[in-house]
C-alpha cells in the first residue's frame, strides 16, 4: 500500500525517472499485482515506464481485462514490441483469452513464422500436450563439439525459454539425446553426443496435458520434450507450465465435488447467468435423486407414527452417514489423481474401509449411546419414555445398530463409486460429496426403517 501511494504520488508531480527506478527492482508479478490497484487511466503510462526487459514478463502476469485494456492503448510498433519479447506459449494462452478482434491485431502484428506457430499449437485439442507446450528450446547436433556448443547457446539463447536443457536430433529433427550445460561445463568429452543421455523420457503431442504434469511430479523434471507421431522433437513444456495444468485440475476437482460445472474463469467476471447455468444441472439432478429420500419417509409414515421420537434423529443419522461417504471418496478421488490407486486395487480398498467402517461405527454409536443418555433424555422423557425403560433402550439400539450398518455402507459406497467412475471413463471427483451423500441418505433411512420394525415391532 505504501508503494502504491509512493506511485501515484509520483505520477501526480510527473516524476517518471523515479517510478521508473522505484520498479526496475520488483518482481514482475509484484508489479502486475500493483498495477492492479492502480487507476485504470494511469496503467498504459506507468506500463511505459517499465523497463524493456521486464515489460513483457508483467504483460504475462496480468488478468485477461488489463491486457487487452493495454492491448487497444498500444500503438502497432508497442505490441509488437511487448510481443517479441514473450515466450510463444504464453502468446498463444493469452490468446485464447483474448476477443476475435484483439486476436486479428497480435496475429497481425506478429512476424509470419511466429503466426505459423501461434497457428499450429492452436490447433491442437485443448487437453493435449501439444497445446501447452513451447518450440522455443536449444537444438543441438551430437557431432556439434562442447565450444560449438555453448556457441549456439550465446547466439540463440536469449529468446529461448531454458537454455539449462538442451536437446540432441538428428538431421531429421528425430530426438536421439538431452544434455544440460552442466554436464557440458564439467565434462573432458569434445563432443555432444559423447556425453547426451540417449535414455529419454519424452511425450507425444496429442498426449494428454495432466498425464505430462505427472511426469514433472514423478521425475522432478525442469522440462520434457514433445515429440510428434515419427518422434521428431517439435516442442518442450517446461516446470511451469505444469505446474498450472496441475492448478487447473485442482481447481476442477473442487467444482466438481461441489457439483459445478467447472469454469476456468474468475468469480467476479462472471455473469449471473453463467454461474447459474454452471451450477443448475447438478442442483437439479440431486433435487430429483432426493426424491427417493421423501418416498422412503412417506412409504415408513405410518410406522414413524407409532413412534415420533425416531424422527428426531433422522438428520443425525443422515448427516453421519453422508460425512462418512464424504471421507472415504474424497481420500480415494486422491489416491486415484495421484496413481497410488488403480483398478485392480478395488477389494483391497473396499477390505479397508470396510474395516475402518467398522471401528468408526463402534466408536460413534458408542458416543451416541452416551449422548442420548445424558443430553437427549428430555426428548425422551417429551415422548413417555425414560432412558433405562425397555422401550427407550429399545429405540437407542436402532438408532445405534443404524448408525453402525449406515457408516459401514457409506465407506463402502464412497470408496467404491469413485474408482468404478475411473474405470469406465468419467471423472472420480463427479462421485464425491453430493452425489454420495444422496445414495447414502436413501441407504441410511431404508436400514433405519427396517431395524425400527424389526427391533421395536412397529
Amino acid at each position: 500500500m505504501e508503494l502504491l501511494e509512493k506511485i501515484l504520488e509520483l505520477l501526480a508531480e510527473k516524476k517518471f525517472a523515479a517510478i521508473k527506478e522505484s520498479l526496475k527492482e520488483m518482481n514482475p508479478i509484484d508489479i502486475a499485482d500493483l498495477f492492479s490497484e492502480l487507476p485504470e487511466e494511469q496503467i498504459p503510462v506507468v506500463f511505459r515506464l517499465l523497463p524493456k526487459e521486464i515489460a513483457a514478463d508483467v504483460f504475462v502476469e496480468m488478468d485477461s481485462d488489463m491486457q487487452v485494456m493495454l492491448i487497444k492503448s498500444f500503438s502497432d510498433a508497442e505490441l509488437r514490441q511487448v510481443f517479441d519479447d514473450i515466450f510463444l506459449d504464453d502468446t498463444v494462452d493469452i490468446i485464447e483469452e483474448m476477443p476475435a478482434n484483439v486476436v486479428k491485431r497480435i496475429l497481425a502484428n506478429t512476424d509470419t513464422e511466429t503466426r505459423k506457430q501461434i497457428n499450429e499449437i492452436l490447433n491442437y485439442p485443448e487437453d493435449s500436450a501439444g497445446s501447452i507446450m513451447t518450440v522455443e528450446f536449444i537444438e543441438l547436433r551430437p557431432t556439434m563439439t562442447i565450444d560449438e556448443a555453448f556457441l549456439r547457446i550465446r547466439k540463440t539463447g536469449v529468446d529461448k525459454e531454458t537454455i539449462y536443457t538442451c536437446y540432441v536430433t538428428d538431421s531429421s529433427k528425430h530426438l536421439i539425446g538431452v544434455v544440460t550445460v552442466k554436464d557440458m561445463l564439467l565434462t573432458q568429452h569434445t563432443f555432444v553426443g559423447d556425453i547426451m543421455q540417449q535414455n529419454i523420457i519424452s511425450v507425444n503431442t496429442l498426449d494428454d496435458k495432466e498425464d505430462v504434469a505427472k511426469i514433472f511430479v514423478e521425475y522432478g523434471f525442469m522440462a520434457v520434450p514433445v515429440v510428434d507421431k515419427e518422434e521428431r522433437l517439435v516442442g518442450i513444456i517446461t516446470y511451469d507450465d505444469a505446474i498450472d495444468v496441475i492448478s487447473e485440475e485442482k481447481e476442477e476437482d473442487m467444482q466438481m465435488m461441489a457439483a459445478i460445472t467447472p469454469s476456468d474463469d474468475e468469480y467476479l467476471k462472471m455473469s449471473v447467468f453463467k454461474i447459474w447455468k454452471s451450477r443448475i444441472p447438478w442442483l437439479l439432478l440431486l433435487m430429483i435423486s432426493a426424491t427417493f429420500t421423501g418416498m422412503i419417509i412417506t412409504s415408513f409414515e405410518e410406522k414413524l407414527a407409532a413412534s415420533v421420537v425416531l424422527t428426531a434423529f433422522i438428520p443425525m443419522l443422515m448427516d453421519t452417514g453422508g460425512n462418512s461417504g464424504s471421507q472415504a471418496s474424497v481420500t480415494i478421488i486422491r489416491g486415484l489423481s495421484l496413481e497410488q490407486i488403480e483398478f485392480k486395487d478395488i477389494f483391497k480398498v473396499q477390505w479397508k474401509e470396510l474395516r475402518v467402517a467398522f471401528f468408526c461405527g463402534i466408536t460413534l454409536a458408542s458416543a451416541n449411546f452416551v449422548k442420548i443418555i445424558l443430553i437427549d433424555s428430555l426428548l425422551l422423557k417429551t415422548n413417555g419414555l425414560y432412558p433405562l425403560d425397555t422401550r427407550a433402550l429399545l429405540i437407542i439400539l436402532t438408532i445405534c445398530l443404524t448408525l453402525i450398518v449406515t457408516i459401514i455402507a457409506a465407506k463402502f459406497i464412497g470408496c467404491t463409486l469413485p474408482i468404478l467412475a475411473q474405470k469406465i471413463g468419467f471423472d472420480p471427483a463427479v462421485m464425491a460429496s453430493p452425489f454420495i451423500t444422496t445414495i447414502v441418505d436413501a441407504v441410511s433411512l431404508i436400514v433405519y426403517f427396517r431395524f425400527a420394525v424389526w427391533i421395536l415391532n412397529l
